[in-house]
């Protein structure tokens, strides 16, 4: 088992694992994340579909990827299967993320203050490459997606995407 892959890499087996799967079933994976919290681990698989996720799918899906995860056996410890929607507020955080959510509201934390400020709400108004243009109602300005601690999506219910 010393050959057994972690973190990132374990996340990029699951996601080619899970992303056929998903498509049978008309879904997609928006994101695919393995985590220790505490003295447990979990893999979670965040599904997405433009009707909205239901719980229904969540099963199916849970149903679908358990024997191809036990056949590839990519993870060596014990770990605890979670799959679900990325829910309202959702984190943007691979490209096509940003580039589906272009003129969606979006809520950024920066690691660093911006004139003093580490919270902004705003317009996802253009991405590019790693860097993104909020527009607040007082000014525009760029920053690079490695400067946020997260870019989430603002009262989903507002916009249709």
């Amino acid at each position: 088992m010393a050959n057994k892959k972690h973190g990132g890499n374990v996340t990029a087996i699951v996601r080619k694992i899970a992303e056929p799967l998903a498509e049978e079933l008309g879904l997609r994976i928006w994101d695919v994340r393995f985590v220790k919290e505490g003295a447990e681990h979990y893999l979670r698989i965040f599904i997405d579909k433009d009707e909205g996720v239901s719980i229904d799918d969540c099963v199916d899906m849970t149903h679908a990827i358990d024997g191809p995860l036990d056949e590839a056996d990519p993870i060596s410890v014990s770990y605890t299967l979670e799959v679900s929607s990325p829910g309202a507020e959702r984190p943007l955080t691979r490209d096509e993320h940003f580039e589906q959510f272009l003129g969606a509201p979006v809520m950024v934390k920066l690691i660093r203050p911006l004139d003093g400020q580490r919270e902004w709400k705003g317009t996802l108004e253009d991405y590019d490459n790693g860097n993104i243009t909020l527009k607040t109602e007082e000014k525009s300005f760029v920053f690079n997606k490695k400067e946020a601690s997260y870019v989430k999506l603002d009262d989903f219910d507002s916009y249709a995407g």
